[in-house]
Parts: structure tokens; sequence; C-alpha cells
């Protein structure tokens, strides 16, 4: 084959091949990923016939992971960031480290050496991010608070990997590969070095990047071309995660990440994440095909249950870790069940490590195997994982006592004090979610002196309000029994300010069940999902990004202040 146009192969190979058989998948009612997976197995080195450029296909998966993670950064805030650190950082870490020890252990036991062990179980430890990204936006729950959670664990897991990566080779000696045994001088010289270019990078972007790279964006947008518009768009989060890469030794999909965030003060940034989605989808087909490429069939034959035991790691030992570390934190059953079904599966990090593993002599050719076995598997099976979460909430709040107290459980968050004011208790105003929109909302109900309470996940927000003498409960407004703790029996009006499709007709149908005769005011996450909620009559739908939180604040206002009498509307105490 020329190698002119291997490229252009790949491309067309991949691209054409994943149609097909992601259209067959979903025949079948799978997700289309498995297709996808498929089609890069069919391509790969261990099938007969064509065979791809796997090098290639590593560097379009590359581009499209930049992509992803830029897509996510225009949505997410460092404020978002800040706002889960207390359950990102501690959950990830512990989730981290039990995910490690029982790969190790299991390497261990089959006689490998410790060095390889250890890389094994901590190329088992970190999830995907095109996978959990692609999830989210399926759910519409990237925006969510437990979106936001996943996502910024799965930030703290890769800057955690960035410090396994820098500190492996000096190591490498001491857990018997290739390597001179570097000291400890030169050891704890490589952490820093590390921890200052990252350090470096996060200074920059924050400092110079916010103000710089909005102003670009903005003077693409007054030429009027959309194309170069795209273009620019496009050309910040490839350059910008490149340039990370090769000056702070920070990797592609965090640079891009951080390229996204600063990118967001533009008030471009939603039209710029609308213009960037045909490439990240396109791309991201491409990553999915180039791990089918890595994968041979044969080894599930040759070890099953080597293969078994990396899988119930992956699936169960990591999901078990992350549903009790956030079951620790006092949040629901729904969130811990969600965030660990997210992280259930493992991807670029994973073939980083295991590849850097093999040439430090570290890992044996049969754990590489071993990893990209548990990769494929892992994601194939992610998407039915999720749909499995709601149906397992139920089920487990049914049959299980331990589940029932887990969400009965005394918590002085999840119910308003004693000492609540009897105005906030009766025709007030439920608001659920108090993000950017929820913010504005409550500022302006707090001006015009109308009551509210506010009801988040976010334990954190909940204890700030309370400390503001403002009325708030912690939970999941999807469930009755929080929705009881904020009297919406008694309410005026439900706002869901907050961007959760997933819950958002729970939320709704809840609240009515409660109060029939409710006014309901609904955001939503683009405009098919504004038609939809219309048809099946949620309330009030609220969509354009720029005017939200203004139209919102305006009819809240409108009909609180001027709302029906009971005589007029039925159902309205």
């Amino acid at each position: 084959m020329p190698h002119n146009v291997a490229l252009i192969h790949i491309i067309a190979a991949g691209l054409g091949l994943a149609l097909l058989l992601g259209f067959v998948a979903a025949k079948l009612r799978l997700p289309a990923l498995v297709g996808y997976l498929v089609a890069g197995i069919l391509i790969g080195p261990s099938t007969p016939g064509f065979v791809a450029d796997a090098e290639i296909a590593k560097q379009l998966a590359e581009i499209g992971v930049m992509l992803l993670m830029f897509g996510v950064g225009l949505h997410f805030s460092l404020s978002d960031l800040l706002a889960v650190r207390w359950i990102a950082v501690p959950g990830a870490l512990v989730q981290m480290l039990a995910a490690t020890l029982l790969g190790t252990g299991v390497a261990l036991l089959w006689g490998w050496n410790p060095g390889g062990a250890l890389v094994f179980g901590l190329s088992l430890s970190v999830a995907s991010t095109v996978v959990l990204l692609r999830a989210l936006e399926t759910l519409g729950i990237l925006d969510s608070f437990t979106g936001r959670v996943a996502v910024g664990w799965l930030v703290v897991e890769d800057l955690a990997m960035v410090l396994v990566l820098v500190l492996l080779p000096p190591l490498a000696g001491w857990l018997g590969g290739k390597g001179d045994g570097a000291g400890t001088d030169a050891l704890w010289r490589s952490l820093g070095i590390t921890l200052l270019q990252v350090g470096g990078f996060v200074l920059s972007m924050l400092v110079v990047g916010r103000r710089l790279f909005p102003w670009v964006l903005w003077q693409a947008a007054r030429t009027g071309s959309r194309e170069l518009f795209t273009l620019c768009v496009a050309a910040a989060a490839v350059s910008i995660a490149y340039a990370a890469s090769a000056l702070f030794g920070v990797s592609f999909a965090l640079g891009a990440f951080f390229a996204g965030m600063v990118l967001r003060e533009s008030e471009f940034s939603h039209r710029a994440a609308e213009e960037s989605l045909p490439l990240r989808d396109a791309f991201a087909v491409l990553f999915f095909v180039s791990v089918g490429m890595l994968f041979d069939p044969w080894v599930v034959v040759q070890h099953p249950w080597q293969t078994l035991a990396v899988i119930a790691i992956i699936m169960l030992g990591k999901t078990i870790a992350a549903a009790a570390l956030v079951l620790a934190f006092r949040y629901p059953l729904g969130t811990a069940l969600t965030i660990s079904a997210s992280l259930a599966q493992i991807g670029e990090f994973s073939f980083i490590l295991i590849g850097l593993g093999g040439t430090l002599g570290l890992l044996p050719k049969e754990g590489q195997s071993l990893v990209l076995a548990g990769a494929l598997i892992s994601i194939a099976l992610n998407p039915l994982l999720f749909r499995a979460v709601v149906p397992l909430q139920r089920w487990l709040s049914e049959n299980s006592g331990l589940a029932r107290r887990l969400e009965l459980r005394d918590d002085p968050l999840a119910e308003l004090p004693m000492t609540t004011d009897q105005r906030f208790l009766a025709r007030q105003v439920v608001l659920v979610g108090y993000g950017r929109v929820g913010q504005r909302i409550a500022d302006a109900l707090a001006a015009h002196d109308l009551p509210f309470v506010v009801v988040d996940q976010n334990r954190d927000i909940v204890e700030r309000l309370r400390a503001e003498g403002r009325a708030a409960v912690s939970g999941d407004a999807a469930d009755q029994a929080v929705l009881i703790q904020a009297h919406i029996a008694r309410a005026r009006m439900l706002v869901i300010a907050i961007p959760d499709t997933l819950h958002v007709r729970q939320m709704v149908a809840a609240t009515r069940m409660l109060n029939p005769g409710i006014e309901t005011a609904v955001r939503a996450h683009g405009e098919e999902e504004a038609r939809l909620m219309e048809r099946e009559n949620l309330g009030r739908i609220f969509l354009a990004e720029e005017e939200l939180a203004q139209s919102m604040v305006r009819h809240v206002l409108e009909r609180s202040t001027h709302a029906p009498t009971r005589a007029t509307m039925p159902g309205i105490l």
C-alpha cells in the first residue's frame, strides 16, 4: 500500500465499517460503539484481510480525545471543578488505590514480578475519557451535578496518571525493569519538575489564556465567516493541547480540557461547542475503531480466567469502590450508582501506561493483551451498565433494607431546619439547582422578597446557602421524599434550572403527584429536547443559552408576583 494514501485508507475503511456495523448494532438494540469496536477488530492486525496503519489510527484517535475534552471544557468552568473538589479529589484517589491494589494482588498471584504487577494494577485504575463523556452526553447529564462530579473525578485521575508516567522511568530499575535505579534525589527532582510543569500550565491558562483566547474567538466571530470561526475553534483545541504537551509535559486531553475552560469565558462558547460537534463525533468514532485494532480476540480463548478477573476488577471492583465512596460522602444512591457506572471501564491512559511498561521491561506481553481485552469488553458493556442504573436503583429500594436506610438515613441537610420561617413552607418557589442560572433566579426572587427553597445535590452549596440564611435542602428532586422536605405540596411553582435530561421528567412527575396543579418552569438542553418536553407538557420550557437565566427570571417573577388564586386554578394552595 503506498504510504501517501495510508491516511485515506484508514479514514475510509474505519468510518465506512463503523457506519455499517454501528447500524447493525443499533438494529440489534446494542450500543452503536460495539459496532465501532468490531470495525476496528476487522481492520486490525489480528484478523485476516485488510490491515490499517495502527500508528495513524492512534493519532486520529488522539485528535478525537482532544476535541472531546475541549468541548467538555467549554461547558465546565473552574467554579464547577472547585465545587465538587471535596468528593472528586478523595474519591478519585481512593478509588484508584483500591483498583491498583486489586490488580496488583491478582497479578502477584499469577506469579508476575512486583513491578509488572504494579503497572498492571495502575492500568486498571483509570477510566476512559471518551467513553465517560460520550455516556454522560447520551444521558443528557454532562452538565448536571452528577456529571460534574464524574468529570472532576476524571480530571483528578488524569492528573494522577501524569505523575505516574513521569515517575515510572526513574523507578523502573528498582521495580525490576530496565533502568539504573536512580536515587531518591532524582526521584524527588522528577516529581518536583512535574508539579512545576502542571502548575505552570494551569497558571498560564488561567492568567493569560482566559484573556487571550476568548479575544481571538471574538475576532473570528466578527469576520462573519462561519468557516473561519469553525477553523478557529478546531485550531484552538488541537494547537493548545499540543503546546501543553510539548512545553509543559501535560497530556493532550488535559491540555484541551483547560483550553475549553478558558474559552468558556467568551460569549461565543455555546456556538463554539456546536460548531465543533461534528468533528468531535467523527474523531470519537475513530477512537473506538483504534481501540478495536489493538485487540487480539485469541487472548480471551488463551487466557479466559485471567480475562474474567480483569473484567471483574474493572466493572465490579472499581464500581463497588466508587459507589461506597460516594455513599460515604452522604450523597444519594442514584448519584452513587451513576458515578460508579461511569468509571467502570478503562481507556487512553491505560494504553499509554502498558506501552511504557512494556518498553521499560516491566509488563509482560500477556499483561498488555489482558489490559486491552479488559478495555474493549468494558467499553462495549459500559452503556448497558448505564441502562441498568435506574432499574437497579428501583430494585434495591424495593428489596434491600440497607438501600432504604441509605435513602432515609438521618441527614441534617436533607430536611429544612425546625427554625425555618413559615413563609418558606407555603406558596413558595421550589428552585431545583443552584448553578449559574439558578443563582440568578434566586437572587432575583430574594430582591423582590419572594420566598423560595433551593433543592441541590451538592452538599457544599446547601451548607453555604443555610449559612447565608436561605432555605435549602440536599437531595435529588426526582425523589418524592426530597420534594416533601421542600414542602412541594403547598408550593406556588417548581423551577428546574439544571440541564439534567435524565431526571427532569421524573422531577415533574413526582411533583405533580404531590401537587397536581403546580406550575412548572423547566430548562432544556437543546432544541430537539425542548420540542419533546413541550409535547410531553412538562411546563414552560426555556432554551436559549445566552438569554436562559434572564428569561426564566422574568417568567418566575411574573408568575410569582401575579400568580392566580386557588379559585382560578384548582390545585394551587
